[in-house]
């Protein structure tokens, strides 16, 4: 404790994996306000599922909640000099930078350090799992489809064990709370009719999608079409985090055979977000749709455009420099 009463900070790391820490922390906490004792408590841990259930279930009203988001490109670029085909292959994890040069070593460091440890310590012992091999099931599902709408239907019908919708949901609703993928929602202006919509599933960081469908790498990498996801969920990564970071939300539109990859709602406005990892010719149709029928709304195109199509663009190195600069284009 600091002498005089002076204000102090005491940090707690890793706390989780104490036994009623959470009670523990109330106690104390509570024991200085009553004292007058100027101490601030800065709990870290490395389980979001862990040390978010100790908060909510002990120290309600007591916490303000920090999160801190997979490395992004700028992070990558200025710590480890990444270029943006690098991040979009192998992601923002830091700790297995040192082994990309073997692609293989490099996709089971994150599949055995990296999703093995967020499952098996931080999902399987935050909530019962009555069937945890379906749920690694649904998460390589996940990962297989990369930024695309996939109902639960259509995800029971890839995966060998037996299960049923609502078990599909909450499981993409564990791996989301875990940090590891989020299922976003359709825009339709209607909060009931949001719910019962088919997800679009992003994961987190590309790392993901890359070493758990792909473990040997090779030119499938390369793949236009695979490329073009990869392009498209990396997008989608870097839009989640900012509508976290500034009270926004996100969400995909579809109506028939059009669609808009991401609308990004920030207060009353609303941004809709085509992305392209080719050049873009044209106004894209589903663009032009949801800002005839949303009048309120801007269209942006992340990507390269051939010509001037009366809407804003920005090219995929300048977004995934700074994302945030598409606030100023709302």
């Amino acid at each position: 404790m600091a002498a005089g009463n002076k204000p102090a900070l005491l940090i707690l790391d890793e706390v989780q994996k104490i036994t009623g820490w959470s009670e523990t922390v109330k106690k104390l906490v509570d024991e200085d306000k009553w004292n007058n004792k100027k101490v601030r408590v800065l709990i870290l841990g490395s389980s979001a599922l862990l040390v978010q259930r100790g908060l909510t279930e002990s120290l309600a009203g007591r916490f303000e909640l920090h999160r801190f988001p997979h490395w992004s490109f700028a992070e990558c670029r200025e710590c480890f000099d990444s270029s943006l085909a690098d991040y979009l292959i192998y992601g923002g994890y830091p700790g297995a930078v040192p082994m990309r040069e073997n692609y293989a070593r490099w996709g089971k460091y994150v599949r055995d350090s990296i999703i093995e440890t967020v499952i098996g310590k931080d999902v399987l012992l935050m909530s019962p799992v009555q069937k945890p091999a379906l749920l690694r099931q649904v998460l390589g599902v996940a990962c297989a489809h990369p930024a695309q709408i996939m109902s639960y239907q259509k995800m029971m019908g890839q995966l060998s064990d037996a299960g049923n919708t609502t078990t599909i949901a909450h499981y993409l609703h564990l791996l989301s709370a875990a940090f590891i993928l989020s299922p976003l929602q359709r825009w339709s202006g209607n909060k009931l009719r949001l719910r019962g919509s088919i997800p679009k599933i992003v994961l987190r960081d590309n790392s993901l999608p890359n070493a758990m469908t792909l473990p040997s790498g090779g030119p499938e990498l390369r793949n236009p079409a695979w490329k073009g996801r990869l392009v498209e969920n990396a997008v989608g990564a870097a839009l989640i985090t900012l509508a976290e970071q500034n009270g926004a939300e996100l969400f995909y539109w579809r109506e028939r055979d059009l669609e808009v990859d991401y609308v990004f709602k920030y207060g009353m406005k609303l941004l809709a977000i085509e992305v392209k990892s080719g050049q873009a010719r044209g106004r894209p149709d589903g663009l032009s749709a949801f800002l005839a029928h949303n009048k309120e709304a801007t269209g942006l195109i992340i990507g390269e455009v051939q010509k001037n199509n009366g809407l804003l663009s920005i090219s995929l190195e300048e977004f995934f420099r700074d994302p945030a600069q598409i606030l100023g284009k709302m």
